[in-house]
């Protein structure tokens, strides 16, 4: 294997440990800062800009102004219920260590290689022992992708199984570079239809499924598509991704994700309004049942959930 750059940096913004999901065994899971896409659930949307930013709490804040004294941007005002100026705003998170009650936390951070990779070693006999690994998520880890091809090379090297979490929207080359170091591809594909595709996520899908077509000639994949009410929870929009995957080659299994509000939350601390709100807590489990039974009848493997 050529040489690992130690010394390359990303932007985090978690590492979560101890997961069931995102791939076999127990796993540990890098979140990555930056996404292409803006889909209308995302249940992340401080992954969305690879710049680290602020989230604010209004009901743990004090009006003690420390933050506004160690600002040096003059982006800290009380005069708005968001009181961080986004404008103004670098993310440096001074205001975030002297906020004496977590009313303003930072998230993301700029890290290197080397030194996520101290923290995923911590649980290296779990991986060892339950057959797991590491899986990057977001965010889009493929943002960044010099980070990203680094990281999983370290991780390779140690022996561990990797995987990805993905959209799949890069440059063709970013996925020749990548994908030959993970072990297991999560694609996710939102539709097929462009138009619902970009009303949805903000982008169009055609990059995207000639990568997802790609990225399955290289590497193991399961297809995994967020099941959302109103742009795809009907049997013709799972059919036609069901039939999609068919063009592709390393695909085992397609997994039904369904909607969830469980970011709402989130959006408020970021100074945004929900995209979906308004709509149902979850997606009914009739509606679930039905789709993986459509799904089956086309010969494919199926589950509800990741």
């Amino acid at each position: 294997m050529e040489d690992i750059k130690y010394d390359t940096e990303g932007v985090i913004f978690n590492i979560q440990r101890y997961s069931l999901h995102d791939g076999p065994g127990i796993r540990t899971i890098p979140f990555f800062k930056g996404c292409p896409l803006r889909c209308k659930w995302c249940s992340n949307p401080e992954s969305q800009r690879l710049q680290p930013e602020i989230m604010f709490q209004d009901s743990n804040c004090v009006h003690c102004g420390k933050c506004a004294e160690v600002c040096h941007f003059g982006a800290i005002s009380f005069d708005r219920p968001y009181i961080v100026d986004k404008d103004r705003c670098v993310g440096c998170g001074a205001c975030a260590e002297v906020c004496p009650t977590a009313a303003l936390v930072q998230k993301g951070k700029r890290v290197t290689v080397w030194q996520v990779i101290q923290e995923l070693q911590k649980d290296e006999s779990v991986y060892r022992r339950s057959g797991g690994g590491i899986t990057l998520s977001g965010g889009e880890a493929l943002s960044q992708p010099e980070f990203a091809r680094e990281l999983l090379k370290a991780c390779k090297s140690k022996g561990w199984h990797t995987a990805i979490e993905t959209t799949g929207l890069a440059p063709k080359q970013v996925i020749d570079d990548i994908f030959p170091f993970i072990d297991l591809a999560l694609v996710d594909i939102k539709a097929i239809n462009p138009h619902t595709h970009k009303d949805a996520t903000g982008v169009d899908n055609r990059q995207i499924l000639e990568n997802v077509i790609r990225i399955s000639y290289i590497t193991k994949t399961i297809v995994r598509i967020p099941v959302i009410m109103g742009v795809n929870d009907d049997v013709q929009s799972i059919q036609a991704i069901a039939n999609f995957t068919k063009l592709m080659h390393n695909v085992t299994e397609i997994h039904l994700l369904p909607y969830h509000n469980y970011g709402e939350n989130k959006y408020a601390l970021l100074g945004l309004i929900y995209p979906m709100k308004g709509l149902p807590n979850s997606m009914p489990t009739d509606t679930m049942e039905m789709l993986k039974a459509e799904v089956e009848r086309l010969g494919i493997k199926c589950q509800i959930g990741g």
